[in-house]
């Protein structure tokens, strides 16, 4: 879509990760009037699907539970539009020395892709792809933004649905929720995909790696839905991805593919891998709040940073973030 000069939203979302589409989606099903705007091409954010010649890859999140009521019930009709299923992968911990299993839990995945979630919560919400928020600000009755192609707007409410360096950096060092938002670091992840050949003798499909530089790794091809060719995600541990956040990723897919062969006693030799690099993956020491607003701005921050970290946590975040909005906005 194509934002008219000086355009006027009731309500933008900058960012159309899962907290912002959570907020989106929200708001619209309560009636209000929003527009999502991201500086990607498409939406999800870390809840990504990347295609390849034979396979697909989840490179950023891996899959989500259901722990709060809320979700629980938003699960139910994911799986009964079709774009959400459970994934009943073999889970194991590995400690540098043995394989363990893990508690029993419900993992659900989406279908065919974790992608495929953030499109089904996008539905045809209005959306402005590849518009970078450059700056905001309030002038005491709405927000005027000005994005990096040179669109402008005004919003009476912002949502940003941004990692916290990016809302930082852009709510700037005077605004009163600076140092609180400026206070989260995040670390970075580097992701590695690879198709094989043939099925790795591998008596898991996913695995917590707590040793070494590996965190987790995961065979994407054993995920309800997705094509035969084994596939595999490489997920490097934040320490060692801090450590390398400069590194090229040939570099990367060397090191996590020696790694991996290791932790799997095997030779791998893919005939397709390729790297990515997740700058903001997740929070050092993420917020407990839910969302954090400020009255007087009509202006609320979501994120899995304000809780948790998690895929439950960040669509959390949005639900709480519309509820806190909606509320606000009737007495406004």
């Amino acid at each position: 879509m194509t934002l008219d000069l000086l355009a006027t939203v009731d309500i933008a979302v900058i960012g159309a990760g899962l907290a912002g589409l959570s907020c989106a989606r929200h708001l619209s099903n309560a009636g209000a009037k929003v527009a999502i705007f991201d500086k990607a091409r498409g939406v999800g954010g870390r809840l990504a699907t990347r295609r390849g010649s034979l396979a697909c890859f989840d490179h950023g999140a891996q899959y989500f539970t259901a722990r709060a009521p809320e979700l629980v019930l938003a699960v139910a009709d994911w799986q009964a539009d079709g774009v959400v299923e459970q994934w009943q992968g073999r889970i194991r911990a590995f400690d540098g020395t043995h394989f363990a299993p893990v508690p029993s839990e419900r993992r659900y995945v989406g279908v065919p892709g974790m992608s495929s979630l953030a499109q089904h919560l996008l539905g045809k919400l209005p959306f402005f792809a590849e518009h970078r928020l450059l700056e905001l600000a309030w002038n005491g009755h709405d927000w005027r933004l000005k994005f990096e192609d040179g669109g402008r707007c005004h919003a009476r409410w912002l949502v940003l649905a941004l990692p916290a360096p990016q809302a930082a950096a852009l709510l700037g060092m005077e605004h009163p929720l600076y140092a609180q938002v400026a206070s989260v670091s995040m670390a970075p992840c580097w992701s590695v995909m690879l198709r094989c050949a043939r099925p790795l003798p591998c008596e898991f499909d996913g695995c917590f790696v707590n040793a070494g530089l590996l965190s987790w790794v995961a065979r994407d091809s054993s995920k309800p839905s997705r094509p035969r060719s084994e596939a595999w995600v490489l997920h490097a541990s934040p320490v060692w991805s801090r450590q390398h956040v400069r590194e090229s990723p040939e570099a990367v897919t060397v090191a996590l593919l020696s790694a991996f062969a290791r932790l799997a006693n095997t030779r791998i030799e893919p005939p397709e891998v390729n790297a990515h690099r997740w700058l903001y993956a997740m929070a050092d020491q993420p917020l407990q709040f839910g969302c954090l607003g400020l009255l007087d701005q009509h202006l609320v921050l979501a994120g899995d940073w304000l809780n948790g970290s998690r895929v439950e946590g960040a669509w959390l975040s949005g639900l709480r973030s519309a509820e806190w909005l909606l509320a606000l906005s009737a007495k406004a």
